[in-house]
């Protein structure tokens, strides 16, 4: 490893540390204060295409993972452990669990017709339910 005086140590450990918003705001204080703007960022180094870069559609997600995130009123919570139970077919106690230890994954992955069953139901139920992509 190459020896750095220790005042670009500091600074490159400091540069290194920063936030994305610190990031944002040093290049706007180093462009609007010193009229420095960033590099092309390797721009040019690229190579050249043949022909028209084809955009890769990304896959549409199909299983869904859904999220017990707690409980819209505490009074129901009663009636979140039995949706669960009827969900997962876990006992009592390990749904139990599951409702107070929340947030937690009610279903791991489910198709996404299902997995908006499931939301309606424990939200019906009075629980807060988001869902995510599985995987």
């Amino acid at each position: 490893m190459a020896d750095f005086a220790a005042t670009i140590t500091a600074l490159g450990d400091q540069l290194a540390s920063l936030k994305v918003l610190e990031a944002v705001q040093l290049k706007d204080y180093l462009k609007e204060k010193y009229n420095i703007e960033p590099a092309g960022g390797g721009m040019m180094m690229a190579a050249p295409t043949v022909g028209p870069a084809v955009a890769e559609k990304p896959a549409e997600v199909t299983d869904f993972q859904v999220i017990l995130e707690g409980l819209t009123d505490p009074s129901k919570k009663i009636n979140v452990i039995k949706e669960v139970r009827a969900i997962t077919n876990l006992g009592l106690k390990e749904a139990k669990d599951l409702v107070e230890g929340a947030p937690k994954a009610v279903k791991e992955t489910a198709p996404k017709d299902e997995a908006n069953a499931i939301k309606k139901k424990l939200e019906d139920a009075g629980g807060k339910v988001s869902l995510k992509p599985a995987g």
